[in-house]
């Protein structure tokens, strides 16, 4: 390969290293995984009584501290009373002063949502009459400014180095054993788990700051660091960087024991149990991604966990094998080359690698989208269209990679076959060449041993430093001639360069799927735009006393999703008139086989009071003399079933009487 050549390959590199960077950069803040679903009073709306509490209704759990939920009158100053609570399910409120006057009151929250994912926002309710107000719109900002951008770059950082130590110690065992004395793989794979670690310990020490204030100061705090180290995530990392120092014990075993042990019974049980060991480590250190972000909530948790720790193991074993092998290529050492039989299988190790890559990939984009509309509509599924379309591009070039690996296989046999015979060639013709310059020189050397002898008792020691750098010299010069024969094999420099070319696509892959972690999954945003499209999504109390509440639903199933509406009139103790609606994200009503309703008054411990509905037309039910015994902030719930298997309860609450 020409030193012209390598410059330009060289400088691809860096300008994909550059695209990376910019995508990074423009990730900006990290969207709510999340998202809000309903509040009560609802946005936008005007009551003519002051509430005595306001309500959030979240699409998950989230984790709320004392300041996390904060209710700011027209002037700014804050009216609740106490932290927030939680009353059932998802749903939390915070009681407020009594005595509010008129105006515009703002609702802020900055809370963490189940899968590690800092959420903020705010809307406004009005009092009487809307005024002025000098609170801003926007809210608190979560995960962003300079500690998100951080925390961003830590966790690509994290990924990186899993996928290099975990990819490039799979490659040693199971493609090219020989490379565990090579020093430039034992560098990759040490520097794969100095990355891991330095990562882990960052996003550990930033954690609190990012999820809270945003700011660099609280970086240090030490009472942020202890509330972080009491929760998921907190605990996710610190399990991470106990089965780090697993994995350092494997890695010396590795690059230490095993490449002194010669080949036979006792290294293929070493290395039987270093590939049992390593999976395990690996395994734990992919579960402790797992249990803490999008696989560990939503829909099939049991199910999506273990599919995702498959998916990083996949992940790993192809790109972080091809980052080894990348290095084996243009790294390794001239007289322990890397051969074609291990470049074969590493090829299967990658089509495997795909195989599962897809099957995992698949069922995650739908437990993440839910419908193919989510894929242009949602910001998840435009990432992960480009995503697809990198892992297209990517196992593109592995293609022409394979056929470069089956025409090294087919010429030579190794792919150090051509420079074996070269050097055997190069020995051979030297040895020749010595033995003539012996004959040729056998009697000058008789005439001048005299000399010698006198001038070897004179410099001895001199002499054989001398003869040690000249055969050092020659030893080098036959490692470069050896390194030149061996690259200018145009099978092996084609397989470099198509290996060189995936290297750069997976970089930017990378950063995209970080991009991805850090998304709002596209079920939770069409979830949160269908309920801020109804302002009815919480309860209101229009001037004839009638209560209407929408509710999305998500069952799941085939058809398992919708918004169900339920109207009470006249939203008073005593009889009431109740309509319960099914329709489809849509707007078009749709049947479905069950509808059950409940009423519960938990401040009194009333209920739950049932109320089967009878269906009279296509997504509509009704049920008269619905009876309220007494007024207070009521939860109703609703049991929505769309199949034998698939149903879910929603609910809300709201102030009947």
């Amino acid at each position: 390969m020409t030193r012209t050549a390598t410059l330009r390959l060289r400088t691809w590199v860096l300008l994909l290293l550059a695209v990376t960077g910019a995508l990074l950069a423009s990730a900006g803040p990290a969207s709510a995984h999340a998202a809000l679903t309903g509040s009560d009073p609802a946005q936008g709306v005007v009551v003519k009584q002051a509430p005595s509490q306001v309500s959030l209704t979240f699409s998950e759990k989230v984790a709320m501290n004392d300041e996390s939920l904060r209710v700011l009158d027209p002037r700014g100053k804050p009216v609740q009373t106490g932290g927030p609570a939680n009353l059932s399910g998802t749903t939390y409120a915070v009681k407020l002063k009594g005595g509010l006057g008129k105006g515009t009151y703002t609702v802020t929250y900055q809370v963490v949502s189940a899968d590690s994912h800092p959420v903020s926002g705010a809307y406004t309710f009005s009092i009487g009459a809307p005024s002025q107000t000098v609170v801003s719109a926007s809210g608190p900002v979560a995960g962003g400014g300079a500690v998100g951008g951080l925390y961003a770059f830590g966790r690509y950082a994290s990924y990186a180095g899993f996928i290099v130590l975990v990819g490039g110690a799979a490659f040693v065992l199971a493609c090219w054993q020989r490379g565990a004395g090579v020093r430039p793989l034992q560098r990759l794979v040490v520097g794969g788990w100095l990355t891991l670690t330095a990562a882990t310990l960052w996003l550990l020490l930033l954690r609190g700051s990012y999820t809270t204030s945003g700011k660099a100061a609280d970086v240090f705090d030490l009472g942020l660091l202890g509330q972080v180290l009491q929760t998921k995530t907190g605990a996710a990392l610190v399990s991470r960087l106990l089965l780090l120092a697993a994995a350092a014990l494997f890695v010396a075993v590795l690059f230490g024991t095993y490449t002194k042990r010669e080949e036979g019974q006792e290294k293929r049980d070493l290395t039987f149990g270093l590939a049992i060991g390593g999976v395990v480590v690996a395994a734990g250190l992919a579960t402790s991604w797992a249990m803490a972000e999008h696989a560990s909530v939503g829909l099939q948790p049991g199910i999506a966990m273990p599919v995702d720790v498959v998916h990083l193991l996949a992940v790993a074993a192809w790109l972080g094998g091809l980052t080894a092998l990348l290095v084996a290529l243009y790294r390794a050492p001239a007289e322990t080359p890397v051969e074609a039989g291990a470049v074969r299988r590493f090829s299967r190790v990658a089509f495997g690698s795909v195989v599962a890559l897809v099957a995992t990939g698949t069922y995650q984009s739908w437990r993440q989208l839910g419908s193919w509309s989510a894929f242009t509509d949602t910001r998840y599924g435009q990432l992960l269209l480009v995503k697809i379309g990198l892992v297209a591009l990517l196992v593109g070039i592995a293609s022409v990679s394979r056929r470069w690996t089956a025409r090294l296989t087919d010429g030579t046999g190794t792919a150090a076959a051509e420079p074996e015979k070269e050097r055997v060639s190069a020995a051979k013709t030297g040895t020749a060449k010595a033995g003539a310059a012996k004959a040729g020189t056998a009697q000058a050397g008789a005439t001048k041993a005299g000399a010698a002898k006198a001038a070897d008792e004179d410099t001895g020691c001199g002499d054989s430093r001398r003869a040690a750098q000249l055969a050092r010299q020659r030893a080098a010069m036959a490692a470069a001639r050896q390194k030149r024969l061996r690259d200018g094999d145009r099978n092996r420099f084609g397989l470099r360069r198509s290996v060189l070319a995936e290297a750069g696509v997976a970089v930017v892959l990378l950063a995209v799927t970080t991009w991805l972690t850090q998304t709002e999954p596209g079920r939770t945003e069409l979830e949160a735009k269908a309920a801020s499209s109804s302002s009815a999504g919480s309860a209101t109390a229009p001037s004839n006393g009638a209560l209407t509440l929408d509710m999305p639903f998500d069952t799941g199933g085939a058809h398992g999703k919708g918004i169900v509406s339920v109207d009470l009139d006249p939203a008073r103790v005593g009889g009431n008139e109740m309509h319960v609606y099914v329709q489809r994200p849509g707007g078009r009503p749709f049947d479905i086989p069950e509808v059950k309703v409940a009423f519960t008054l938990e401040t009194k411990k009333i209920g739950p009071l049932p109320v089967t509905p009878e269906h009279i037309t296509t997504g509509h039910w009704s049920a008269s003399g619905v009876q309220i015994p007494m007024a207070g902030d009521w939860k109703i719930a609703v049991t929505v079933r769309t199949s034998d298997i698939d149903q879910v309860t929603v609910s809300k609450n709201a102030q009947i009487g």
